[in-house]
């Protein structure tokens, strides 16, 4: 049995155009994660979806029990692989993550989805910190503009400033062609 584990974090409709909270290039985001969760399939890797759902019928987007918090169709779960509810950036957070990897022996985390200057950022700092080998595959994950203190930063910025320090520290910070590559 493989001690990894891919993590498909928050890869939601209301990501996608047409979804009420648009992340920048979430098709390609989709598309390179669900190379990644075909390679998990093939490999034998544990399998976590995880999704978000922000507790208000008033939530700017992912509202409980909307066809906007749903897992993208791109990246949808088969058979047995388990879906874990999150709440908070953390996706360790109050939910059941950690035991589930502990449950199944896993030492190595490969983290993708959106949003990286969140969710992406949050989990894969928790992961290191519960001792796991992080992977965060950053051509899987997907950035949304921001503005901070009269400036707009643009997606692609956002995202490169959260894997830089990630990279730096944290973990393995790769693109999906590389680390396929080395899955072989």
């Amino acid at each position: 049995m493989s001690n990894t584990a891919l993590v498909l974090v928050d890869i939601q409709n209301d990501y996608f155009e047409g979804g009420l909270w648009p992340v920048d290039k979430m098709l390609d985001v989709s598309s390179n994660a669900a190379r990644l969760l075909e390679n998990a399939r093939n490999q034998g890797h544990s399998i976590f979806h995880v999704h978000h759902e922000i507790p208000s019928d008033e939530a700017p987007f992912f509202r409980p029990g909307s066809k906007g918090a749903e897992i993208h169709s791109s990246v949808a779960p088969k058979g047995d692989e388990p879906t874990i509810l999150k709440h908070r950036p953390n996706s360790f957070q109050d939910t059941s993550l950690r035991a589930d990897l502990e449950a199944k022996g896993i030492t190595d985390v490969i983290i993708c989805g959106a949003m990286s200057q969140m969710c992406i950022d949050a989990t894969a700092r928790a992961a290191v910190d519960f001792g796991y080998e992080v992977t965060v595959v950053e051509d899987a994950c997907g950035a949304k503009e921001q503005a901070f203190n009269g400036h707009d930063v643009p997606a692609p910025m956002v995202h490169a400033a959260f894997m830089a320090p990630l990279a730096m520290t944290y973990a393995r910070v790769i693109d999906t062609d590389a680390y396929l590559e080395q899955e072989g």
